[in-house]
């Protein structure tokens, strides 16, 4: 077991600092604290990658209606951090396993006859997210049949009142409940002892890992009647963050660690459980 941990943290050292070194030259270049907008980070390069079912893992990000959000020029919430997020954090799945995992995203909607042949959905900014009753009734299908859906980036008391009042309307009848660190979630593939915060790019100027009231990292998840996780919940928390920025030097490598052992992690439990 000693072996495995300290293979596990040469593994996740050598990512941290080749993503750093790689963002180094890029920091010297331009500055050590600018960052480009969006349009410079990821260009909308054709993807020509072969369809995500000839791949054994496809990562699959969830488009779900938001009305009233706007941040900026994005006008739909489910774009937050998209796409460069899951191509830098999907180099790390690739690095990490022996997954034949597609390197570039997926798409869909509740409302797509497609939803079903991806059985893995990462969700971000769930305090802005809307469902009809016919994407809630879908949803609960989808994850009663043996989806797996990772909720991430949202924070405080507002955003969490709007999530929670969404997932009873998918599931009346399940709480939601704290996972603890025994879970084997925190065990399948990265042993992960200590749950803590992992902060949005805003900590940089901020100095805080929180954002609105959102001061405590909160692990929670809604599970089937086999006691199935189908929801991971990571509540006052910014993966995507981590992973977006990974070739930042100021983003404190501690959280990008973390961020990339706990996606790492819910892959494979979602293939495995």
């Amino acid at each position: 077991m000693a072996h495995r941990n300290r293979r596990q943290y040469l593994m996740t050292l050598g990512l941290a600092m080749a993503l750093c070194l790689a963002g180094a030259g890029w920091a010297l270049q331009h500055g050590s604290f600018f960052i480009p907008p969006d349009d410079e980070l990821e260009p909308d390069t054709p993807d020509r990658e072969p369809p995500p079912s000839q791949f054994e893992f496809a990562w699959t990000r969830l488009a779900y209606d938001s009305p009233g959000y706007q941040f900026g020029r994005n006008r739909n919430s489910w774009t937050t951090d998209y796409p460069k997020a899951d191509r830098q954090f999907l180099q790390g799945v690739l690095r990490y396993t022996r997954l034949h995992a597609r390197r570039r995203e997926t798409v869909v909607r509740p409302s797509d006859t497609k939803l079903f042949d991806f059985p893995f959905l990462y969700v971000v900014e769930v305090g802005y997210m809307k469902f009809s009753d016919e994407e809630a009734a879908r949803m609960r299908e989808y994850l009663l049949r043996g989806g797996f859906m990772v909720v991430d980036d949202f924070h405080g008391t507002q955003e969490w009142n709007n999530f929670e009042t969404q997932m009873h309307r998918l599931f009346p009848d399940r709480g939601i409940e704290d996972i603890p660190v025994s879970d084997p979630i925190f065990h399948c593939f990265f042993d992960i002892h200590e749950l803590f915060q992992v902060p949005g790019l805003q900590w940089l100027y901020s100095g805080r890992t929180y954002e609105k009231d959102g001061y405590t990292a909160r692990y929670r998840g809604i599970r089937d009647d086999d006691k199935r996780i189908m929801v991971m919940i990571n509540f006052n928390q910014d993966l995507g963050d981590a992973w977006e920025w990974a070739d930042l030097p100021q983003y404190p490598e501690p959280y990008t660690s973390q961020a990339y052992r706990l996606g790492v992690n819910y892959i494979v439990y979602s293939l495995t459980h």
